[in-house]
């Protein structure tokens, strides 16, 4: 469908509580025999209850299988696909269950590809099916005819279509299987229009015809030699190399553990802390990572992160790819210190790093990992939590009340630290903080530390901005009773903010702080240093997003002094709608950062 097309279809049929309707008596039979009724059955099997979509004709079957399935599953329609599909990988984030994302053929699949890349990046077990041109037209010029499976073959782990309407269940099933194996990450399938809107028979347990299964495949597309289904995976790491890791550790004086967002979603948070604890290890959290170790536990020393890489003689990093985040594995060396060695585990031996020498690695379920490292560690002497584990704690420490006059700075214009200041008062230990921005959010990852597990977001490694209000429609969604507040830098919000409006129309109350500095600030600044001035660099001063969610439909305000920002965020949380707080920030101040990513 043209774009057009697409928004006229948008407008039919909105409901905001549930976001799908009811067919008329006498059509549920029929439809529930299609295609696109077969895939959603399969994946309601898999755990989905919630579609995010953007309305488009080559899908409708998709969206008459939600409406007709027994229960209904929840339709949620956005302003933008790369929503959709954001909204999706935050679900598969925080419920650790796959996501679901349906797009429209052509424009709907290419809007999706920076979110599709996204979850690659993160290893979010998202699904995304699509629609297609027709078989019999193609190549024919049908409308939107392109073949989507190649372009995101390099994003995905296996991109395939489906062209016969009884299979279609059974390639959903598949996808969904794939998804959410080690190392998780996103499947995209699309399906002919005769695959979606063609009679498949009566859906069995497999959520094909008769009962049949996802084992055989689709059409050989995209990633064919990959392993279809990863339901036989080990269950733990080899043991040797988990004792050869507990050995490393018995040798080490200053040891380091990183976890990062696989500790999460691999389900091993909790072996993670007692393995942590058991054996007195000194933890810096990293992405989703952030809440194993609650803020405040004494073994939490992320706010010493220099200190810890610089003088470590052994990190083990379980869980996050040793990428610029963490200096590309290159720890120790700092007054003098000799190269930290470097171990490295993940859940699945293709994420381990090549780039440099390790001196342990271990692949595997995290969780059992951690199980075998504090049984096979227990005998060695912690010679660290007599000398090397308080020094950080008093590195931290220091840190933490070095940061203090700033987080209550009366300075005018304000400070961005003084709003994470305000913030840490106002939330709760279960709220879910989502950070989508550069410099504005780079404060949050540093001075707001979860109390659980489970509720940080950020893009991740792949730096995508535009992922804050499709995480958050999820999140309001996936935790309903939790505080679930949004961070945006004024140039992320020009990404996604339109779907504000989503959350009016489907009545999810999400609270909005925007750091408004009028500046894209992780370029400007670089940009002066290099050649002694910027361009492009500068956005409108004192834009007024507040008035922007409030013209869709929500609310917010302008806040332009330390003292209103307290009585601001009050105000947000208590509102029960969509509401944003915009706070004037000083483009003055820019974040300390300490890697540029290159």
């Amino acid at each position: 469908m043209s774009e057009a097309e697409r928004a006229d279809t948008g407008k039919a049929g909105q409901h905001p509580a549930g976001g799908a309707g009811r067919p008329p008596a006498g059509d549920a039979s029929q439809a529930a025999t299609h295609g696109g009724a077969h895939a959603v059955t399969a994946a309601r099997r898999h755990g989905v209850a919630t579609m995010f979509t953007l309305s488009g004709g080559h899908v409708f079957p998709l969206y008459d299988g939600a409406v007709t399935a027994d229960p209904p599953m929840r339709i949620v329609d956005v302003r933008h696909e790369q929503t959709a599909v954001f909204a999706a990988e935050a679900t598969a984030r925080l419920e650790r269950t796959p996501g679901l994302a349906v797009l429209t053929a052509g424009p709907g699949v290419t809007n999706g590809v920076s979110a599709i890349t996204t979850a690659y990046f993160n290893g979010s077990p998202v699904v995304v099916l699509a629609g297609r041109a027709p078989d019999y037209r193609w190549g024919s010029g049908s409308l939107q005819e392109i073949d989507h499976p190649k372009l995101l073959t390099a994003v995905t782990k296996r991109a395939w279509t489906e062209h016969e309407a009884g299979r279609a269940g059974a390639s959903a099933d598949r996808a969904f299987r794939l998804a959410a194996a080690r190392h998780r990450g996103p499947v995209f399938l699309d399906f002919a229009l005769e695959a979606l809107f063609g009679p498949a028979g009566e859906a069995g347990p497999g959520g094909g015809p008769g009962g049949e299964a996802a084992a055989g495949g689709g059409p050989a597309d995209g990633h064919a030699g990959l392993a279809a289904d990863g339901d036989e995976q080990p269950a733990g790491p080899d043991p040797a190399s988990v004792g050869a890791i507990a050995g490393l550790l018995g040798d080490a004086e200053r040891p380091v553990l990183v976890l990062g967002s696989d500790v999460w979603l691999d389900g091993a948070e909790t072996a993670a802390r007692q393995a942590a604890e058991e054996l007195r290890l000194p933890v810096i959290a990293n992405g989703q990572g952030r809440g194993v170790l609650p803020a405040g536990h004494d073994l939490l020393v992320t706010r010493a992160r220099s200190a810890a890489f610089g003088q470590a003689d052994l990190v083990i990093v379980v869980g996050t790819p040793l990428d610029f985040r963490l200096g590309y594995g290159e720890f120790g060396g700092r007054d003098g210190a000799p190269r930290a060695r470097v171990v490295h585990v993940a859940d699945d031996p293709g994420q381990l790093a090549t780039h440099r020498p390790l001196a342990g690695s271990a692949a595997g379920g995290l969780a059992a990992f951690f199980t075998g490292l504090a049984i096979a560690a227990s005998s060695a002497r912690p010679r660290w939590a007599g000398r090397w584990l308080p020094l950080l704690q008093d590195a931290r420490d220091k840190a933490m009340a070095a940061d203090e006059p700033l987080l209550a700075s009366d300075a005018d214009p304000v400070h961005p630290m003084r709003v994470y200041g305000e913030l840490a008062k106002v939330l709760d230990s279960d709220a879910v903080v989502i950070g989508d921005g550069g410099d504005f959010v780079s404060y949050a990852g540093k001075y707001i530390e979860p109390r659980r597990p489970g509720g940080w977001l950020d893009p991740g490694p792949y730096g995508c901005l535009g992922t804050g209000l499709g995480y958050a429609i999820a999140a309001r969604i996936g935790r309903p009773s939790a505080q679930v507040v949004l961070l945006l830098g004024d140039g992320a919000a020009g990404f996604s903010l339109m779907d504000a409006d989503t959350l009016v129309r489907h009545r999810l109350p999400v609270v909005m702080v925007c750091g408004n500095n009028g500046i894209w600030g992780l370029e400007k600044y670089p940009m002066r240093a290099l050649y002694g001035y910027d361009v492009a660099a500068d956005l409108q001063p004192q834009c007024r997003y507040d008035q922007v969610v409030a013209a869709l439909g929500g609310a917010g305000e302008l806040v332009t002094s330390p003292a209103g920002i307290g009585p601001a965020l009050r105000r947000a949380f208590e509102s029960g709608v969509p509401y944003l707080v915009n706070v004037i920030t000083d483009p003055a101040v820019a974040y300390p950062r300490s890697t540029t990513g290159v």
